[in-house]
C-alpha cells in the first residue's frame, strides 16, 4: 500500500514556515514542506531561478513520493499549474489558491515593477536594505499578520530579491505559456478562495474549478495569507477534503 504524503509548496516572499501554523492543526503526521530555492536557503550552483526551471524543480521533488496530495499556495501554485499539467500519475489530490491563467492574465502592481528593469532592482534594494522592522511593516501593509511579519521579514535576503527578479521576468507571458495546460488537469482537486485577496480574483478562481472539475470553497474573512489568518479553518477545509477522498 502507498504511503500518502501531504506536500505544502509556499509562495513569494516567503518560506515553508508560512504553513507551520496550519499543519500544526492538521491531524495527520505524514507532511512534507517544500522550500523554493533562493527563498530562505542559497540558490544552487547554475540553477536559473526561472519559472520553468523551478517548475522542473518541483517535478523533481513530487517524484520522490509515493503518492501525494499537493498543498499549495502564490507562486508554489502557479508552478503547480504547470506541474499538474503534465499529469504526474503519483498526485492522487491538489488544493490551490490561485485563480486560471488564459490570455486575460494580468499581474499585480507589485510585480510589474518587478518585471520593470531599474524599477524592479531599486524596489528590491529597498527591501532588503531596510531595517528588519521596516521590512516586516511591508509585509504587514500586504496582508501578512503582524505576529508573523518579523520572522518572515528575516528571510527577505539579496539571495530572494535576486530569485525574485529572474522569476517574475520569466513570466511576463504566463497566462498564455502555461494556461492551455489547464485543460489537460485531472484529479481530484479543490480551489481555496479567499474572498479579502487583493492578490486573486473571484472570477478566475470559478473559472479553474470549471475548466479542472475542481471542488471550490470560500474564505469569506481571509486575505492572501489564509494559512497564518485562518490556520484552524483551512486545516479543517483540507481534512475533510481528504475525508472525501477516501470515502470516494
Amino acid at each position: 500500500m502507498h504511503a500518502v504524503t501531504a506536500v505544502f509548496v509556499h509562495g513569494v516572499p516567503e518560506t515553508p514556515s508560512v504553513w507551520t501554523p496550519l499543519v500544526g492543526n492538521l491531524e495527520r503526521d505524514d507532511v512534507a514542506l517544500l522550500q523554493l530555492p533562493g527563498f530562505g536557503c542559497p540558490l544552487p550552483d547554475g540553477f536559473d531561478p526561472t519559472m520553468h526551471r523551478y517548475a522542473d524543480w518541483l517535478a523533481e521533488q513530487l517524484r520522490a513520493f509515493d503518492e501525494v496530495d499537493l498543498v499549495v499556495h502564490d507562486w508554489g501554485a502557479l508552478l503547480a499549474l504547470k506541474v499538474l499539467a503534465d499529469q504526474p500519475a503519483n498526485v492522487r489530490s491538489w488544493a490551490t489558491d490561485v485563480g486560471d491563467l488564459g490570455a486575460d492574465f494580468r499581474w499585480h502592481d507589485t510585480a510589474r515593477a518587478w518585471q520593470t528593469p531599474g524599477e524592479g532592482e531599486a524596489l528590491i534594494d529597498g527591501m532588503v536594505g531596510a531595517s528588519l522592522t521596516d521590512r516586516a511593516a511591508l509585509l504587514e501593509a500586504v496582508g501578512v499578520p503582524e505576529a508573523d511579519a518579523p520572522a518572515m521579514a528575516t528571510h527577505l535576503d539579496r539571495t530572494m530579491g535576486e530569485a525574485i527578479l529572474a522569476l517574475y521576468r520569466s513570466a511576463t507571458d504566463i497566462g498564455n505559456e502555461w494556461g492551455p495546460g489547464i485543460d489537460r488537469i485531472r484529479g481530484r482537486g479543490l480551489v481555496i478562495v479567499s474572498m479579502q485577496d487583493r492578490f486573486r480574483s473571484h472570477r478566475r478562481a470559478t473559472r479553474l474549478a470549471e475548466r479542472t472539475r475542481a471542488e471550490i470553497v470560500e474564505l469569506p474573512n481571509a486575505g492572501h495569507f489564509w494559512m497564518l489568518e485562518e490556520p484552524v479553518r483551512t486545516a479543517q477545509v483540507l481534512t475533510e477534503f481528504w475525508r472525501r477522498l477516501a470515502r470516494s
